[in-house]
C-alpha cells in the first residue's frame, strides 16, 4: 500500500503566497519522509482552498520534487475543453518526468461551480465521462474525430503525447454508473473522506463484478493528525475539522450561506473516518482500511491549521507509523 498528502491548499490567514509556499514544503517533506504520492484538489469562487489552477500547482511541484507521484484529486472535466486539457495534461506528464496520476471528478456538489461554468448539475457526470474519454483518446492516438451529446471534434491530434502510456486514470465518484464505468476501463476510483468504508465496501464489490482483474483499485482520502497522545492530536486536529466543515458548508449554497451534503460536511461521519489519535490508534486504523478495503493507496490531509504542526504530525508519522503498517 502507497501512501500519499492531499493538499487542500487552506487558506486559514488570508495571506495566499503563504498558503502556497507552506504546501509546497510540506510536499517536499513528505517526499524526504518516504510517501509515494501527492494529490491536489481542485476548488472554484471560494478563499478557502486556494487551489482553482490544479495543473499549475502541479507543475510547481514537480519542479521543487524529484520521485513522489504527483495527482489531480480531482480534475473537474464538466468544466474545461478536452483538447486543451489533453494538451496541458501531456505537457505536465513530460514536465514531471512521468510522475502524473490522473483523477478526474464532476464538480459536485458546489453548486456555484456548475453556475459560473454553465454546466448543469444533472449534465455534469455524463459530460465528465464524455470528456474523459476523448482526452483518453487525444492522449494516445492522432487525427482524433468525436460527436458526442457535449463535445464534437473532428480530425484533432494533439501534441505532445505524454511520457507514460498510459497515464493512470481515476474516477471520484461512487455512483454506480460511473463505477462501472470506470471498472469496464480498468481505471481507478478515488474515495473521498466522507465515504464510509460500509459504502466503499459496497463499491468495490460493484467494481470487481465488472472488473476483477485489477486487484488494487481504490485511492483513499482521509484526514489524519498523529501526536504522542489522542488528547494532544485531538486538541490540535478538532478545532481545524470544525472550522473546515463551516467552510465547505458555505460552498454548498450558491449565495454563502450555510448548505448541507453528508458527502463531505457531516462532523460525525468526519471524525469516524479520520485517522486522529496516537501512534497506536492510527497504526491499528490504518491495518483495518488496508484489510477490510485492499487499499492501492492512503492519502492523508493533515488537519492542523498551523504548518509547523502539520510537518509535526507528518515526521511522527513517517517515522512511527508508515514503517509498521
Amino acid at each position: 500500500m502507497n501512501f500519499g498528502i492531499f493538499c487542500f491548499y487552506e487558506n486559514y490567514d488570508g495571506d495566499y503566497a503563504k498558503v502556497l509556499a507552506a504546501q509546497s514544503t510540506l510536499v517536499q517533506h513528505a517526499e524526504e519522509l518516504g510517501f509515494q504520492e501527492a494529490w491536489v484538489a481542485e476548488h472554484h469562487f471560494t478563499d478557502f482552498g486556494v487551489s482553482p489552477s490544479i495543473l499549475l500547482l502541479l507543475a510547481h511541484l514537480s519542479g521543487v520534487t524529484k520521485r513522489i507521484r504527483l495527482g489531480t484529486a480531482a480534475l473537474l472535466l464538466p468544466f474545461y475543453d478536452p483538447i486543451k486539457l489533453a494538451e496541458d495534461i501531456a505537457t505536465l506528464d513530460h514536465l514531471s518526468g512521468g510522475r502524473l496520476n490522473l483523477g478526474v471528478a464532476q464538480g459536485g456538489p458546489f453548486p456555484l461551480q456548475n453556475k459560473h461554468f454553465k454546466v448543469p448539475p444533472e449534465s455534469a457526470r455524463t459530460k465528465m465521462l464524455e470528456a474523459l474519454e476523448l482526452i483518453v483518446r487525444l492522449l494516445g492516438t492522432d487525427k482524433v474525430s468525436h460527436s458526442g451529446p457535449h463535445f464534437q471534434i473532428e480530425g484533432v491530434t494533439t501534441h505532445p503525447k505524454p511520457l507514460q502510456c498510459p497515464i493512470p486514470v481515476f474516477l471520484a465518484s461512487q455512483n454506480p454508473a460511473a463505477v462501472h464505468h470506470a471498472a469496464d476501463r480498468g481505471y481507478g476510483l478515488l474515495g473521498g473522506q466522507g465515504a464510509t468504508t460500509d459504502k466503499l465496501k459496497a463499491t468495490l464489490a460493484h467494481y470487481r463484478v465488472i472488473n476483477p482483474s485489477l486487484p488494487k483499485p481504490l485511492t483513499l482520502l482521509r484526514t489524519f493528525f498523529v501526536a504522542k497522545t489522542r488528547k494532544a492530536a485531538l486538541a490540535v486536529a478538532l478545532p481545524s475539522i470544525r472550522r473546515f466543515r463551516e467552510r465547505m458548508r458555505s460552498m454548498l449554497s450558491d449565495n454563502g450561506e450555510p448548505g448541507e451534503s453528508g458527502v463531505t460536511v457531516n462532523m460525525d461521519r468526519l471524525l469516524e473516518n479520520a485517522l486522529i489519535g496516537d501512534v497506536a490508534e492510527c497504526r491499528d486504523k490504518i491495518q483495518r482500511l488496508r484489510d477490510e478495503l485492499d487499499l492501492n493507496s492512503l492519502v492523508l490531509k493533515p488537519a492542523a491549521n498551523d504548518p509547523a504542526a502539520n510537518r509535526y504530525s507528518l515526521s511522527l508519522f513517517g517515522d512511527e507509523v508508515m514503517p509498521y503498517v
